[in-house]
């Protein structure tokens, strides 16, 4: 049996395949294929002309998601937030990366303001209800987003870190009513209580979600048709790996995943 992983970079795609009997190490590279990575990734692993049901341990790593970030070319996407937060997504943080620039501009965010969407709801920081959720505010948001052509939608209400019934209430909803739409929920995402970082979080894994999953889906569609029977691992950022189940629903968990799978590759090498 062989250990292979693959890694998608914005000009090459490389591979390294390891034979678990012999120890001996096999490498391909071929040219990337933006419009659909998938294609790329497969014509690497083909370079060396091994059954995939041969194969026992499949890691990849890829710039797909940072490379949607930088670009611009993630979903459509739709911020619903507690009433009164919507600009959180702006306003950001008080510090400047640039602090004597006068013209320095902040950058703008994934979703635009007639995009973050507020809802009637209120949950204190002890996990106390304070507010209901206004069920009739949700219901003209998933009509005007069904208007605008949202593709997805990510959710982050007020201290949902300590109590996420309302953006549990909220994902059911969308599931029933939007189902076309991918939905990011921030309890999901993220437990931390700072609403800028998990807001931005949150609408950073909805921006990609729906690019990540044709992807993967895609990748996973012509791996069975190679017959391979194990699982296809992704690279995370923390240096880790999940299932590609896990990471169609988590994608920002992999951005920066192949520059942190080098960094930790050239560490072992130098060990």
């Amino acid at each position: 049996m062989s250990r292979l992983s693959t890694d998608v970079g914005g000009t090459f795609t490389d591979g390294v395949l390891l034979d678990e009997d012999t120890g001996a190490i096999k490498v391909s590279k071929v040219s990337s294929t933006p419009k659909n990575p998938a294609i790329g990734t497969i014509q690497c692993m083909e370079r060396f002309e091994i059954p995939l049901s041969e194969v026992s341990f499949l890691v990849h790593g890829t710039t797909v998601v940072i490379n949607a970030l930088l670009e611009g070319k993630g979903a459509k996407t739709a911020l619903i937030t507690t009433k009164g937060f919507r600009d959180v997504l702006e306003i950001g943080r008080s510090n400047r990366t640039e602090m004597y620039n006068a013209l320095y501009k902040k950058p703008t965010p994934l979703v635009p303001r007639y995009l973050r969407l507020e809802v009637k709801e209120r949950m204190g920081g002890d996990s106390k209800v304070l507010i209901p959720l206004e069920i009739r505010d949700l219901a003209q948001i998933i009509e005007y987003m069904r208007k605008e052509e949202v593709e997805s939608i990510a959710v982050c209400l007020i201290n949902a870190y300590a109590n996420p019934k309302h953006e549990q209430e909220i994902g059911k909803l969308l599931d029933e009513r939007y189902p076309e739409a991918t939905v990011s929920l921030s309890y999901n995402i993220t437990r931390r209580y700072y609403e800028y970082e998990r807001t931005s979080t949150t609408v950073q894994n909805a921006y990609v979600m729906p690019v990540v999953q044709r992807y993967v889906r895609c990748l996973e569609e012509e791996l069975t048709k190679r017959r391979f029977q194990s699982v296809l691992q992704i690279m995370q950022s923390n240096g880790g790996i999940m299932q590609s189940a896990v990471a169609r629903e988590m994608p920002i968990s992999m951005v920066e995943s192949g520059p942190v799978a080098g960094a930790i590759g050239g560490a072992q090498l130098a060990s």
